[in-house]
């Protein structure tokens, strides 16, 4: 009795914390299993894609905003890796409207999903890069990472202050 109730509890309880990493509605969803850089070397039009990575430039006219973003692979709550080393491409995203380049700033993390619409050469220094571009169907820009603060802090001794002989 006690350990089917337990077995009960326990996938409960995986369910329950299974349910808190996932990726946010708007990005869920059937992709396809394609890379921005293996999307460069085929002909991958009209694939629905989700990719995500930092945020390289933004342009901004009256009509558009298009992201160049740095591809990296996604955890499994959608959010770029933040890798330095790794890098799976470079792409082009577009969406209609003005996404303002202050907020949508150089380093951000964004997410990406929407159909690969063409390609577009550009000059990588004296490279010609080929670049998937994308009809960002969801823009999802991710909170900065902030860094963990490692102070060390000395243990308390008895009555709420601190041990003058923590060192010891």
């Amino acid at each position: 009795m006690c350990s089917r109730a337990f077995r009960w509890i326990a996938v409960l309880c995986t369910a329950f914390v299974a349910g808190c990493a996932s990726a946010p509605k708007a990005l869920q969803g059937q992709f396809a299993d394609l890379s921005a850089d293996l999307a460069r070397q085929q002909d991958a039009l009209h694939r629905e894609v989700r990719w995500g990575g930092e945020i390289i430039a933004v342009e901004a006219d009256e009509q558009q905003t298009c992201f160049v973003v740095l591809s990296r692979s996604l955890l499994p709550t959608a959010r770029p890796v933040t890798k330095r080393e790794e890098s799976l491409g470079r792409f082009i995203a577009c969406r209609q409207g003005f996404y303002d380049p202050a907020l949508f700033s150089e380093g951000r993390d964004v997410t990406i999903a929407g159909q690969i619409d063409g390609y577009e050469s550009r000059l990588i220094s004296n490279f010609d890069y080929r670049y998937p571009r994308v009809a960002a169907e969801v823009i999802h820009l991710w909170p900065e990472r902030r860094p963990l603060d490692a102070r060390h802090v000395p243990p308390m001794g008895m009555y709420w202050r601190y041990d003058p002989f923590w060192r010891w």
